[in-house]
């Protein structure tokens, strides 16, 4: 199947401004590009690209005085299949964990592994470990937390949404990643394209915010906002959590004055 996605972002400043965006495919999807990504801005300004050390594309440029519109088109082939599904994936002691996994064990900005650990035995210590583990993470995760677009807070940390019990699907991830990481499992915050592909219309496109979970020898998605297996995810940046990651990093004030995402089927 072939999937068109994008973004128009317009942002005011005051002054000039220097700007990181993330919000490119991850270089592991290039392969599947159908047509090159079309990226534009206006008014035109020089970007420079480089990839940051979680291996995300970052661009960067200076936001003139005024309003600034960026924005991205592309096309992607997808094999169309839900998310991988391996409910025998086991646990890796921490002891055989791969050296890069390791610092997805740790605490993080948004995910208080130490506040959380004692909630995280006392809830998920007699579930089987593994997969059944993990999903009863996302299953209690999925009713702790109330979605609301008029919640979201660029501070709520997990601990935050945990005795809150509201947000918007960056803080379904920090709960359930601080949950799993306080049970000796690694996990990672992602960001990225996800459609209403397969399921009904949820509304305006935007960004989402999913984990992925290492699991016998391999990283696999979780998603406890949705708490389903979706079709047409596409992968923006991973990090330890949404402070790794932003979609916008600026180095001044600015205000987000136009904001449109689409990610749809296409024949």
């Amino acid at each position: 199947m072939l999937i068109r996605f994008g973004h128009e972002i317009t942002v005011t400043c005051e002054r000039p401004t220097p700007l990181v965006c993330l919000v490119a495919p991850h270089h592991e999807r290039l392969a599947d590009l159908a047509l090159p990504e079309m990226i534009t801005t206006n008014p035109p300004v020089p970007i420079h690209s480089y990839f940051d050390l979680f291996g995300n594309l970052c661009r960067r440029f200076v936001a003139p005085a005024g309003s600034i519109t960026f924005s991205s088109d592309c096309t992607l082939r997808d094999s169309g299949q839900l998310d991988p599904y391996a409910p025998d994936a086991a646990e890796v002691p921490i002891s055989d964990l791969p050296d890069d996994t390791l610092v997805y064990l740790m605490g993080s900005r948004y995910c208080e592994t130490d506040r959380l650990s004692q909630i995280a035995w006392d809830t998920f210590g007699a579930t089987p470990p593994g997969w059944a583990r993990v999903q009863a993470i996302c299953d209690f995760v999925n009713r702790r937390i109330k979605f609301n677009y008029m919640e979201a807070s660029s501070t709520r940390t997990a601990w935050d949404g945990y005795h809150e019990g509201k947000g918007v699907c960056r803080d379904f991830a920090h709960l359930a990643i601080a949950l799993t990481r306080a049970m000796n499992i690694p996990a990672r915050y992602v960001n990225g394209y996800l459609g209403d592909i397969g399921v009904a219309p949820t509304g305006p496109g935007d960004f989402a915010a999913w984990m992925e979970v290492f699991l016998g020898g391999r990283w696999w998605t979780f998603d406890p906002r949705n708490n389903v297996r979706r079709i047409g995810r596409i992968v923006v940046a991973r990090g330890r959590d949404a402070a790794d990651v932003p979609l916008v990093n600026s180095f001044g004030p600015h205000v987000l004055t136009g904001f449109r995402v689409w990610t749809d089927e296409v024949g």
